[in-house]
């Protein structure tokens, strides 16, 4: 388990309700560049096994997500310590998986919680929540499988998942068997007007197309539907290689330090290539919501490993769909069900198995929500300031929600100690350790690492509750679920849907390549967006909410934004414009405003006089 740093620093008292500060809570792992500073000139980098050349005045520790701490040291006989903090921290990062004892530094080890607990949500490790989410989605197509309650099947899948009723657990074996890494198709989401949205791996080639499971295959593809759209979900998405670069170099663009002149910093930052991946998984995920809720069908999305862009994607789909995921609890949900439970390589995908296979995707999704939350501001009932918290959880060490790559991993470490590095400067309180974080409590548990005022912060103040019913329920499904002709097959690639002939390509040509894009020669990539083809809506002029309840976002130009409160937040020039206010921290600020406004009576000349403006106006012009 990475360790942790904690900074107790001078005069600032620990909250009985937060064990954990984030604020002042760095892993190792999250360690980017860690520097000690000695006047205005001396700086020395301090990598893994350096050697410090001199007692410093401050440490700057700029964080892979990020935020910047600088610490500085008091004067007057903590020069020592100074030293001694400093090289601790080094030699923590060369020593990542130890636990020892420095002068005027404690390393401990982390408690246990002890009794019974409720988690805040389902956890989906257990039958009882996958049944009850199943009732939830109104999924009566569908029920429970338990083959791989043992992990029989595949290590990266959860133990329980979601497949057609009149599939048989053998029949699911045998079909998940001609898939990457066993990785079968089954239920990600089911639409309250009746089409399904699976997921799946990729198709092994060696398959037999002779043997009898392979009509399996085919049936829990189809899902009952006749109408059946296979999706290539690592066509026109950025690839993990692509996705790691960009943020490499999104990060090196947002450090305090960086060389690029101001006049061409937007231009640098459209050369990371960040947003245009933003740019993508909208675009793709607008597309895929439409083919799910424009007929009744199953929809399938593809990708070899069905680990990463399947999650990003179907996560996005239904985020984009239904107003239910767009809750706090909803959305809290949906990432244990898409990401933690379907096995989403966190801890390699962040850089901390030392593979050389990082790449930030769900950090990518996060960007993408925001850039929805922006777009549709009264649509989510969660805020900025929860997304943010979501964003800095991924490298903290507090639980194993996300520092485990698959469900087998995260149970079977699941209350073992956690060990951590705890920092502070000598002659102050040491913080308590009994108060440390079992593994098995989950990251929906805030108030480890936030205060009840902070909590309050995750709701959007703007969100709109007073919504209406949707208009595909029943009473109006023909108005806007219209069901396929039978029997029709299709591939979505590149914005264009091609008939395909039958859903299992090699019952004719074994030799075929086992990913769905290379199933039939390539379309000409579509410049219309799929709402364009089927409603007419021009939907990439701007953000369009349907009636509905289908969000669809704009993705041009500067309809997507830089989260510069999650990127720019390590600059110390803008730092106090950016974490200061937060959404109802403005609300009551502009309140403030209207009430001064209403109070103030300005002195007027004559002539003046009849030029009379309506304060709210002029605070809305101003604004």
């Amino acid at each position: 388990m990475p360790p942790r740093i904690t900074f107790q620093p001078c005069g600032w008292q620990r909250s009985q309700d937060t064990p954990l500060s984030s604020e002042y809570d760095f892993t190792l792992l999250n360690i980017g560049r860690l520097e000690a500073v000695n006047g205005l000139s001396r700086v020395q980098l301090l990598r893994p096994g350096s050697l410090l050349k001199f007692i410093p005045e401050e440490i700057l520790i700029h964080g892979r997500d990020f935020r910047l701490l600088r610490v500085g040291f008091e004067s007057g006989g903590l020069e020592p310590q100074a030293f001694q903090v400093t090289m601790a921290i080094v030699q923590a990062r060369t020593q990542n998986n130890q636990a020892q004892h420095y002068s005027g530094i404690t390393l401990s080890k982390a408690g246990q919680s002890s009794g019974p607990r409720k988690p805040p949500i389902p956890l989906l490790e257990i039958l009882e929540d996958w049944e009850a989410e199943r009732k939830k989605q109104g999924a009566r197509g569908w029920r429970v499988s338990t083959v791989n309650e043992r992990f029989d099947i595949a290590t990266s899948l959860p133990r329980y998942f979601w497949v057609p009723n009149r599939t048989l657990d053998s029949e699911v074996k045998k079909a998940f068997g001609h898939f990457h890494q066993g990785r079968g198709p089954r239920l990600s989401w089911h639409h309250p007007g009746g089409s399904d949205l699976l997921r799946c791996g990729g198709f092994y080639t060696a398959s037999d197309p002779s043997k009898e499971d392979i009509r399996a295959v085919e049936s829990m593809l189809q899902a009952g539907h006749s109408d059946v759209v296979l999706v290539d979900t690592m066509d026109e998405i950025p690839s993990l290689t692509d996705i790691q670069l960009a943020h490499l170099r999104l990060r090196a663009l947002c450090l305090p330090d960086s060389s690029v002149a101001e006049d061409k910093w937007l231009s640098a930052l459209e050369g990371t290539r960040w947003l245009d991946h933003v740019r993508s998984c909208l675009r793709k995920a607008s597309d895929i919501s439409v083919l799910v809720t424009s007929r009744v069908r199953s929809v399938v999305l593809q990708e070899r490993s069905d680990r990463d862009l399947n999650g990003l994607l179907s996560s996005l789909v239904q985020l984009l769909s239904a107003r239910e995921a767009r809750t706090l609890l909803g959305f809290q949900t949906l990432v244990q069900r898409e990401w933690v439970a379907a096995g989403h390589p966190f801890l390699t995908r962040l850089g901390g198995t030392g593979a050389n296979e990082e790449a930030p995707v769900f950090l990518l999704f996060l960007d993408c929500v925001w850039q929805l939350l922006q777009q549709f501001p009264a649509e989510f009932e969660f805020s900025e300031f929860f997304l943010l918290a979501l964003h800095d959880s991924v490298r903290v060490p507090d639980t194993l929600t996300f520092l485990r790559d698959t469900p087998w991993e995260r149970g079977k470490q699941s209350g073992q100690f956690n060990s951590y590095t705890q920092v502070y400067i000598p002659g102050h309180p040491q913080p308590p350790t009994e108060n440390s974080v079992n593994q098995q409590l989950s990251v929906w548990d805030w108030g480890l690492r936030y205060s009840k005022e902070q909590i309050l912060q995750f709701h959007n103040p703007g969100y709109d509750s007073e919504h209406g019913p949707d208009s595909w329920l029943p009473s109006q499904q023909s108005s806007f679920m219209v069901p396929g002709s039978p029997s029709s097959m299709w591939l979505f690639s590149r914005g264009v849907l091609a008939p395909l002939h039958q859903l299992c390509p090699w019952r004719d040509s074994p030799s075929l390549l086992a990913v769905s894009s290379r199933w039939l020669p390539r379309p000409a990539i579509s410049t219309e967006s799929l709402a364009d083809q089927e409603w007419g809506l021009p939907s990439h002029w701007g953000a369009c909410p349907l009636p509905s309840g289908l969000l669809l976002p704009g993705y041009l130009g500067p309809q997507i934004r830089l989260w510069r409160r999650c990127y720019l937040r390590g600059r110390p020039e803008i730092q106090m414009g950016l974490s200061a206010p937060t959404i109802s921290d403005l609300q009551d600020e502009l309140s403030h405003l209207q009430e001064l406004l209403k109070k103030w009576t300005p002195t007027q000349s004559p002539e003046n006089h009849s030029k009379k403006r309506n304060p709210n106006n002029l605070l809305s012009q101003s604004c």
